[in-house]
């Protein structure tokens, strides 16, 4: 396995660049024309590969990485601001692009440098870790990542450097243990999750089989989806027994996760759903999605057609510290505590009686900068409190 670029590559070009040109409509085929012209730039196929997943091409992605990483597991994404103050070194998991912590978004405009070291259960272990000043483990949990995390947290036992999301608290983020860890916190409403076969589901469906002898707290409606998904594919709510085998009969997969539904609607009628980095313990602002619909996805929430849910956004970015970040405080703590993670994403709302309503928390939400600025103009700047907060928290791991 080489240890770095040849130099006879192109420059790689990270995630958050590339995912910036496809949002501007930037044309791109002059990428794919280097990448045919030479099949053998490592560089310029992982870039490639970044970029048919992001325009849907998901399948061509992986095959592409694929290339890249029979040619090396190692990448380099140079700084934007030159020289290189220090150099961050992120281990991540072959697959889907949103399958590790989307890193580089947090590094924009900084002078801190990238290493991507890919390992995989099917891949040469590295001999030895590229040179770095601290390493962020950037694996998500998964059933399937459970052997990878092992591997990874034996490797970076050879590193005298710090660690940040070492392996052994990321492998306690599956919804079930998030839904465990975090009960009874105060100020915490966070549905117990649990795991349960299309089996026992039809059991349910179909006999007097009762839901609490599976979720303890658990009544219709629920809301169920496959093990194991992200990014709401095969969400949906379930009111009655009843309406269980429709759901499975469209629905692949023998495993799946249910909680009890939490009606969280404002006093207007409508849902909130904010996204939260927790860095070193502190909460950030990541975004503010306001929707008609309980399901709630920042690009499906209508935010770049309404002045109104923008104006209110921006109030709650403004205002988070005093207002948002205040109120949930002592939950804030409490779950950086509980779940023991230097850099954690929380998607979550507020019940009408005010507690901090916890839909996910994991380290793959993507916090960016990356929204039309001249729709969303206040976004920039805060962003960039996140950004400088995540790499001030780097700098502070090397000098601790």
């Amino acid at each position: 396995m080489q240890s770095s670029p040849n130099c006879s590559e192109q420059p790689l070009i990270g995630l958050a660049s590339l995912m910036r040109k496809v949002l501007s409509g930037a044309n791109l085929a002059q990428l794919v024309n280097m990448t045919a012209f030479n099949p053998y730039d490592a560089n310029m196929l992982m870039s490639m590969s970044i970029v048919f997943q992001i325009t849907g091409n998901r399948d061509i992605g992986l095959e592409m990485q694929g290339k890249a990483l029979q040619l090396r597991q190692h990448f380099q994404l140079p700084p934007e601001k030159q020289p290189a103050g220090i150099r961050l070194l992120a281990i991540l998991k072959p697959g889907d692009m949103m399958d590790n912590t989307p890193v580089d978004f947090l590094l924009e405009d900084s002078d801190i440098a990238l290493d991507l070291l890919y390992v995989a259960c099917d891949l040469p272990c590295p001999e030895s870790l590229p040179e770095h000043d601290v390493i962020l483990v950037a694996i998500g949990q998964s059933d399937q990542n459970q052997p990878l995390l092992e591997q990874v947290g034996k490797l970076i036992k050879t590193t005298t450097r710090p660690v940040l999301n070492k392996p052994e608290r990321i492998a306690c983020l599956s919804r079930e243990s998030v839904s465990i860890l975090l009960d009874s916190t105060p100020g915490v409403d966070i549905p117990l999750t649990v795991r349960i076969d299309r089996a026992t589901l039809l059991q349910i469906c179909h006999t007097d089989y009762p839901l609490s002898s599976v979720l303890g707290d658990g009544h219709f409606p629920i809301i169920i989806r496959p093990l194991g998904s992200h990014g709401g594919k095969g969400l949906d709510r379930i009111d009655e027994p009843s309406a269980i085998a429709p759901y499975l009969e469209s629905t692949p997969g023998n495993e799946f996760n249910i909680s009890r539904f939490v009606d969280y609607r404002s006093a207007d009628g409508l849902y909130r759903k904010c996204r939260i980095a927790l860095i070193d313990g502190r909460p950030y602002p990541g975004h503010l999605a306001i929707s008609e619909n309980w399901i709630i996805h920042y690009k499906d929430a209508g935010m770049a057609e309404s002045a109104a849910k923008r104006a209110e956004e921006e109030r709650f970015m403004l205002n988070f510290d005093e207002d948002f970040a205040r109120r949930h405080h002592d939950a804030f703590r409490a779950i950086g505590t509980r779940l023991g993670m230097d850099y954690l994403v929380i998607d979550c709302g507020e019940t009408p009686r005010g507690d901090l309503l916890i839909f996910e928390a994991d380290n793959l939400g993507l916090i960016h900068a990356a929204d039309p600025v001249d729709i969303f103009p206040y976004k920039p700047p805060r962003m960039r409190i996140v950004f400088s907060a995540f790499q001030e928290m780097l700098k502070s791991a090397i000098t601790q």
